[in-house]
């Protein structure tokens, strides 16, 4: 008997998604909100962390279809999955580490230009590199934990208990953290680089570990996004992803660790429920009497006959939205103004 049904599955599925993309922007809020970090290659560490948890549970290439790579473990599950989501926190933090030993020493903007470059040189690897990644065709044998044993709606809400704890979890920690004196130390940094050199401390040390740690927490994000999907493929981790996690952060207020994940669900439940909105459209337009069935075309006009139409405006509209946030409640909705104070102080 099926337990999830129409609605209630859609939503079990936006709200899993929600919670990765949670883990992916308190990450990202580690890098800038508390370190000042303009990082706008976040979704290389996703990608890393995905990939790092398909090859350690994948099965050989001969079991499955249009497999050329040479590197698998084939870990079973569930036994496997702890350990393949810290080999995905530790390739996400290592590629940080890498990263952020050639750039953390940069300003502001060559920071984010160079964290850009880093990350497209990344995901032309993972496309090239066939007998790592399978190439263009990703990796689609993923396993799921615990999935054999379940029914479909069982894992699904299994999985969602899962990334909503591994969520929490990592929030936990990090509000201990950033409360810790590393916490003050990575905001010290950010309000003023100087002021902190002149006290002894190695500003390019603390930085650096900033930037692992935001790694750290992005590549887990992609091992656990990694086993929910069941596949990887290297066109789900473009740029985009980096900006709509901004988007979130930004949302939800910069240096709030609340903000990050509260942000996450928004945007993720924007993005999702949009994708109905021809369907919707058509049927509001069906159910209206005779006499009012011109009402929609009117004002709206008729939706273009393009399937591109409405992704391409989900797009326009979370960038409207990333513009009205910064101009008009740049400290978003759980954010402090005098942290984004202090940031847009940092960045002059």
């Amino acid at each position: 008997m099926a337990l999830l049904t129409g609605w209630a599955s859609f939503l079990v599925a936006v709200a899993t998604i929600g919670c990765i993309y949670g883990l992916l922007t308190l990450g990202l809020n580690v890098h800038y909100g508390y370190t000042g970090l303009l990082n706008f290659g976040h979704v290389a560490f996703f990608a890393a962390g995905a990939y790092a948890s398909a090859i350690v549970t994948m099965p050989p290439p001969s079991t499955v279809t249009n497999a050329s790579y040479e590197l698998w473990l084939n870990l079973p599950m569930p036994l496997g999955f702890p350990v393949s989501l810290a080999a995905a926190a530790l390739v996400g933090g290592v590629l940080a580490f890498l990263i952020g030993l050639t750039s953390v020493r940069l300003g502001t903007h060559y920071l984010a230009i160079a964290t850009f470059a880093l990350a497209g040189v990344f995901s032309d690897v993972l496309v090239n590199e066939a007998w790592l990644t399978n190439g263009s065709f990703g990796m689609n044998s993923v396993p799921k934990p615990g999935r054999a044993g379940l029914t479909a709606d069982e894992w699904q809400l299994a999985y969602l208990a899962f990334a909503a704890l591994s969520l929490l979890v990592t929030y936990l920690v990090l509000e201990r953290l950033v409360n810790a004196p590393f916490g003050r130390l990575l905001k010290g940094v950010r309000e003023s680089e100087a002021a902190a050199k002149t006290l002894g401390k190695d500003t390019n040390a603390v930085k650096l570990k900033s930037f692992v740690i935001g790694g750290m927490i992005a590549g887990f994000a992609g091992g656990v996004y990694a086993h929910y999907l069941g596949s990887v493929v290297t066109a789900q981790f473009v740029p985009h992803v980096t900006f709509t996690v901004y988007a979130a952060m930004l949302l939800g207020g910069a240096a709030s660790n609340t903000g990050a994940v509260v942000g996450a669900f928004l945007v993720v439940a924007f993005e999702e429920s949009t994708r109905f909105i021809t369907t919707l459209y058509n049927w509001i337009q069906s159910t209206l009497p005779d006499a009012l069935s011109g009402v929609l075309p009117a004002l709206f006009g008729p939706l273009p006959n393009n399937p591109s139409f409405i992704p391409s405006m989900r797009f326009v509209v979370i960038g409207v939205l990333f513009v009205l946030v910064i101009r008009y409640r740049p400290e978003g909705l759980f954010g402090d103004p005098a942290e984004i104070q202090a940031l847009g102080e940092e960045e002059d």
